[in-house]
């Protein structure tokens, strides 16, 4: 889809949208997450299967991990990383892998894998990193209690997310870095647990890492919500056999963000088609008032919804 002409009209959009942002979201705390030492991490061979024997040994060289980066983080003397690290490495807590260099990557489990008939993949969009990784968490949590049994959730934290105010979040240059370590992560997971229903969800800029990653995938759905486009100009050009569905919240800002693509001398600005328009063609599913942070509130209609399709149960897609 060629590029739409970059009208004034466009450029005052845009320049509204960045306003909005910048009002409507808070701006994080000085000290920069990269700036954070941190130990390289091992090395681990592919998940062979999800029995519980191979996942232990898989949670405690996370655990390991983890607790490297702490002890790290306490000689450079961020206690605020190192409070956030001693409480990822407690009990209960399980994570298949960890990196904690540049600002910070890991991919966690809620639930029980080794028993899970179908499985949710979080995808994050702007400004998560291990300094702000408890929103990212908390959906994960409310979403597995929606579920219930027979559930397992994985909040993949697996790219160097984009400043939430910056030009990295209008581009898809961190969304093209982050795209072959989701299918990577996706192609072993289906590996290790065949016949298991996966879905991936991604939310506001993890919807641009989605869409660069879905051609095929094995997954059932592509779940994209709060989100500002995908790069695409329709669900057909992510060429993906997953049901690819969308949904945007009545108080989500992002609504106000120009569907539109601005070719600039470093680089396209802007993620084109809006995902719940008609023309992109995907399946809309009811977001209610969600707002941007929202979706996966506790009690919520978009997280009723999400959870319908994670289970199967919101017809129109893949079984």
């Amino acid at each position: 889809m060629a590029p739409r002409p970059w009208s004034s009209r466009a450029r005052r959009a845009l320049l509204t949208a960045l306003v909005t942002t910048s009002v409507a979201l808070p701006v994080s705390g000085a000290a920069r997450p990269a700036a954070v030492p941190a130990p390289a991490p091992a090395a681990l061979a592919p998940l062979g299967t999800v029995s519980a024997s191979e996942l232990d040994g898989r949670y405690a060289a996370g655990r390991r991990e983890i607790r490297a980066a702490r002890d790290m983080a306490t000689r450079h003397g961020d206690f605020r990383r190192a409070a956030a690290l001693r409480d990822m490495a407690g009990a209960g807590r399980h994570f298949l892998t960890f990196d904690g260099q540049d600002g910070g990557r890991s991919v966690e489990v809620l639930g029980d894998l080794s028993r899970a008939r179908r499985i949710a993949v979080l995808v994050p969009g702007a400004g998560v990193d291990l300094d702000h990784y408890g929103r990212l968490r908390r959906g994960a949590r409310a979403l597995l209690g929606e579920l219930g049994g027979g559930s397992a959730v994985v909040a993949w934290l697996g790219y160097r997310t984009p400043a939430t105010l910056g030009p990295s979040s209008l581009t898809a240059g961190r969304a093209d870095e982050a795209a072959p370590g989701l299918r990577a992560f996706v192609t072993e997971l289906a590996t290790a647990a065949p016949g298991t229903r996966v879905t991936l969800l991604c939310h506001s800029y993890g919807s641009v890492v989605c869409a660069r990653a879905a051609s095929g995938l094995d997954v059932a759905d592509i779940v994209l919500y709060g989100s500002p486009g995908t790069g695409a100009g329709s669900a057909a050009a992510l060429r993906t056999r997953a049901t690819v569905r969308a949904g945007l919240g009545g108080n989500d800002w992002i609504a106000g963000v120009p569907h539109t693509t601005v070719p600039l001398p470093f680089g396209t600005v802007g993620f084109g088609t809006d995902p719940v328009s008609p023309e992109f063609g995907a399946e809309v599913f009811d977001a209610g008032g969600a707002g941007h942070g929202d979706y996966l509130r506790p009690g919520s209609v978009s997280l009723r919804s999400i959870a319908g399709i994670v289970a199967g149960t919101a017809g129109g897609g893949r079984g």
